[in-house]
């Protein structure tokens, strides 16, 4: 009997979520697949937000995104940010869960914008005191697995979060925008690579997106060619 086939007998594969019994490693059992609220059809082409109607292939935006100028040009969601969405970006981003990051960069790779072959991928950055607080960037997680997903050039370091901000929740749209206003800009050193590239951001959850747009702006002054955005989960207003 090989090793691998014991360790599965002795350590059956367990649902993310709940850990009842599933057949593959790092997936959802059917229960927890339907209580996780994917994204499908008609969306918002800026941040991916579902919309009603049907999708017929035009480009639609959200009234937020009608809104609000937004930097990147499309973008894209897996899941609304409720119910086990809420929980499985929680668990990811708090929750030491790093092994989450398998399925939703799958997930995430599947709803993505497409990227040329030449795109690369860039995660939004941590502060270096929270990235020292919390061990790991969740955003890299997802975004290193993405570019090996998708066959694009990943570039970690390529964006610079030089100022400390406060936590974002709870504060207003206004608030969340003038909070990252040049908060984040190109790597001093290693930005010269985001000139003349079409780049994919990412990120775990998208509330305003105001921190994606300080992303996409960095980018574009740094002299990228494109910005698109995906996000593992989207907060959404409640209907």
């Amino acid at each position: 009997m090989k090793m691998q086939t014991a360790l599965r007998l002795l350590y059956p594969s367990q649902c993310l979520t709940c850990a009842n019994p599933v057949e593959g490693d790092a997936s959802l059992c059917g229960g927890c697949w339907r209580e996780t609220p994917f994204i499908y059809g008609l969306t918002c082409r800026s941040c991916g937000v579902p919309l009603p109607g049907d999708d017929d292939g035009q480009d639609v935006q959200c009234d937020d995104c009608l809104t609000i100028a937004r930097p990147w040009h499309r973008g894209a969601a897996a899941m609304l940010y409720k119910g086990n969405g809420r929980s499985i970006a929680l668990r990811l981003k708090h929750g030491d869960r790093t092994d989450f990051a398998v399925p939703a960069s799958a997930w995430m790779a599947k709803a993505a914008p497409r990227m040329p072959a030449d795109g690369v991928v860039v995660p939004v950055p941590l502060h270096w005191l929270r990235l020292l607080r919390r061990r790991y960037n969740q955003s890299a997680l997802l975004a290193k697995r993405i570019a090996t997903r998708l066959d694009l050039t990943y570039l970690p370091d390529s964006l610079h979060r030089f100022r400390a901000t406060d936590v974002l929740d709870g504060k207003t749209r206004d608030l969340r925008f003038a909070a990252m206003d040049q908060a984040i800009v190109p790597h001093p050193k290693r930005g010269g690579a985001l000139a003349g590239k079409a780049v994919l951001l990412v990120d775990d959850v998208m509330t305003s997106g105001a921190t994606l747009a300080a992303c996409a702006e960095a980018c574009v002054s740094e002299g990228a060619r494109s910005v698109d955005m995906v996000v593992l989960a989207r907060v959404a207003k409640d209907d």
